[in-house]
């Protein structure tokens, strides 16, 4: 009885160590037929926000790392230089209006002297009083841009979120000075996260646009994401050649007996996430090319 339990056992491990051996045969065969790498990373577009025009600060409307949808309010600036911009600008289009109504009501006088009596008006006074008026509407033209400008410049002071995404680096607060076209702060979106994986060289040759990938996040290594790659890199920065001593190219020495296969960035679109992974900017991954269209 002992002896059958013990060959009972003994089967039972054979089997397990025969299913481990298999998948571990399975999972290095994957790792000998398909391209891979470890050094990746998640990427994403990320928006410098800067103010359009400059002024103080005087109301900050989220916190470092809040999630905003497009068209929430981030930051707003001191409106009142622009509001008196603006009433300035509307009391020149107004003046202007007026004096293009004088002119035209002189010209127009003019010109019904002219057809009663062809010789009491002269040519050169009417040519005069005509271009005075056409000035009038130009100056029209002109004040009424202005005006556009200052309102634009007023809707400038309220900052709003363009995509949807993550508030960061927000380094800046209420009475700081906000100068136009210099960013303040980040916005992440959070729908434009890719992954890089970057190959040697050598194996560029294997991998195909439209092939399927298999990313591993190191924050979530139990839940492999799927995606497909959709763009290989045509270029690095070389790691010699650059101006050193004297403007003489500066090159590194070579070893012969060590040659190290440069990196290429592959970029992978990401299908759809499974239910709780979250993809920040700048996490580790690892990447498997499925060669051959091969799931």
């Amino acid at each position: 009885m002992k002896l059958t339990k013990k060959l009972i056992l003994g089967a039972l491990n054979l089997a397990l160590l025969a299913a481990v051996a298999w998948y571990a045969y399975q999972a290095l065969e994957d790792y000998l037929a398909n391209p891979w790498t470890r050094d990746g990373q998640v990427r994403g577009q990320v928006i410098q926000v800067a103010p359009r025009v400059s002024g103080m600060v005087t109301r900050i409307a989220v916190i470092d790392n809040q999630y905003v949808r497009a068209g929430d309010l981030l930051f707003e600036l001191d409106p009142e230089p622009f509001e008196i911009a603006v009433s300035q600008a509307e009391a020149n289009l107004k003046r202007a209006r007026i004096s293009s109504r004088a002119s035209a009501i002189e010209y127009e006088r003019l010109q019904e002297i002219a057809r009663q009596d062809a010789g009491a008006v002269s040519a050169k006074d009417l040519n005069r009083r005509e271009a005075s008026y056409l000035q009038s509407l130009s100056v029209i033209d002109v004040t009424s841009e202005q005006l556009r400008s200052a309102r634009l410049n007023l809707g400038y002071t309220r900052v709003r979120a363009s995509v949807d995404g993550y508030v960061s680096n927000i380094n800046f607060q209420i009475g700081d000075q906000a100068v136009a076209n210099t960013p303040i702060l980040a916005l992440v979106d959070s729908n434009s996260f890719w992954v890089f994986g970057y190959f040697r060289e050598s194996e560029i040759g294997r991998i195909k646009l439209g092939d399927p990938a298999r990313v591993t996040l190191m924050a979530y290594p139990d839940q492999p994401l799927a995606g497909t790659v959709e763009s290989l890199g045509w270029g690095i920065a070389p790691s010699d050649g650059n101006t050193g001593y004297n403007l003489l190219p500066s090159i590194k020495p070579v070893f012969q007996w060590i040659r190290l296969a440069q990196r290429i960035p592959v970029r992978v679109k990401l299908d759809q996430l499974p239910e709780g992974v979250e993809l920040r900017y700048g996490l580790t991954a690892s990447v498997m090319i499925l060669a051959g269209g091969q799931e």
